[in-house]
């Protein structure tokens, strides 16, 4: 397939009116957002890139502000949409239309599946299947400026220009592999309303080192970072520009009682004290004595004892073979936290859902549950199941 070669720019409701036109009875679109985010809680929309098989365009949010046609059409279950890395693409549709554009094909989420590296940025796999090095000139641009030069929008339209060759490719390779289905689950997942809510009581679980504080300590972080959320949310400002994260973690430590006691705490200035020192003082005292909701499954460090490591170098030796059965990096299955988790008893992971589940995922709890083995055949090591 060559690159896409009609280019529209789309900056009146009349261009944008000939886009959706052209777009009507498409089986597949490729998206990708430009955005702000350094002083906002929510990203600012600044431009949006799509390409299909015949066309490409570019869309200015600023000066085409009713871009509702147009997002009917993304929101279209007809059309599959295509992203690289989607999340912060569909959070910005979520947030626009209330509704997460479906189905899609993340092309970073597909790509393990043919060999490639888990977690591949978009460069990367452009250069690998395509053999293209990508410009990285404009990764910092501002977006919010008026009019974009010429190279930043060629920046801009290179991230749909090239994707809308990686597809049509991975999505070929996978269907004869008969792997294209293992990732239903996995992008049913991405188009969750859920994902892209970020509901203030949640906000805790994104502060790092919350496994270390007593019980106390982690009801107080709890009720702090539902107030910081909320308010970051209320005025459309960082949640770090109110109180940084590690601020946090040091007031939850500390519980402090009074403003001196706030006055006196390291990476507090005088501005946040002043405006907002009662709420916090007022948040410690209701949330020192509540009971707070359990760390996750996964968010404290696994200790084993010396049978269950020997059953985390067991399932390591699993995943190896079927890896190599199914032509896969073992890294992409299951990495060794993936394992001591499950050998601790822990359910509630990754590789126990999705195509990962039906690939290794049930061989490895039918490992730990005695239904699967190994044994030696031949100078090699091989899967066996009791009875075989």
């Amino acid at each position: 397939m060559n690159v896409p070669g009609v280019t529209l720019q789309v900056d009146t409701p009349e261009a944008l009116a000939e886009l959706c036109r052209r777009l009507d009875g498409c089986d597949w679109q490729a998206p990708d957002t430009a955005f702000h985010r350094e002083k906002t809680s929510y990203p600012q929309f600044c431009l949006l890139q799509l390409a299909t098989p015949d066309l490409m365009a570019w869309v200015d949010p600023l000066t085409v502000p009713d871009l509702g046609p147009l997002l009917e059409l993304l929101n279209g279950e007809q059309i599959v949409k295509v992203f690289h890395a989607a999340r912060q693409d569909l959070e910005i549709f979520y947030h626009l239309t209330g509704r997460v554009p479906a189905p899609v094909f993340d092309t970073q989420v597909a790509a393990p599946l043919l060999g490639h590296p888990d977690q591949a940025g978009y460069g990367a796999l452009v250069s690998a299947v395509l053999g293209v090095n990508l410009s990285k000139g404009h990764a910092r641009a501002d977006w919010t400026r008026r009019p974009l030069p010429a190279k930043q929008l060629e920046y801009a339209l290179d991230d749909v220009r090239y994707l809308a060759r990686l597809y049509p490719q991975l999505r070929d390779e996978l269907q004869q592999r008969g792997r294209l289905q293992w990732l239903a689950e996995d992008f049913a997942a991405l188009v969750d309303p859920a994902q892209y809510e970020n509901p203030p009581a949640s906000a805790w679980r994104r502060i790092r080192g919350t496994d270390r504080l007593r019980a106390a300590q982690l009801a107080v972080l709890q009720k702090l970072a539902a107030w910081r959320e909320q308010s970051a949310q209320q005025e459309n400002r960082p949640r770090n520009w109110l109180v940084r994260d590690d601020a946090l973690l040091d007031i939850a430590r500390q519980m402090p009682a009074s403003r001196k006691d706030l006055e006196h705490m390291r990476g507090l200035n005088e501005r946040l004290v002043r405006r907002y020192g009662d709420t916090l003082l007022t948040l410690i005292a209701e949330a020192r004595t509540a009971k707070p909701e359990p760390l996750p499954a996964g968010g404290s460090p696994v200790r084993l004892d010396h049978g269950q490591e020997a059953l985390v170098d067991a399932l390591t030796a699993v995943v190896r073979l079927r890896a190599a059965e199914q032509q896969l990096n073992p890294s992409v299955l299951a990495s060794r936290k993936d394992l001591e988790r499950l050998a601790a008893g822990q359910r509630d992971l990754a590789l126990l859902r999705g195509w990962k589940k039906a690939l290794i995922g049930e061989d490895l709890c039918a490992m730990i549950e005695g239904g699967m083995g190994l044994e030696v055949k031949d100078g090699r090591l091989a899967i066996t199941r009791p009875g075989s």
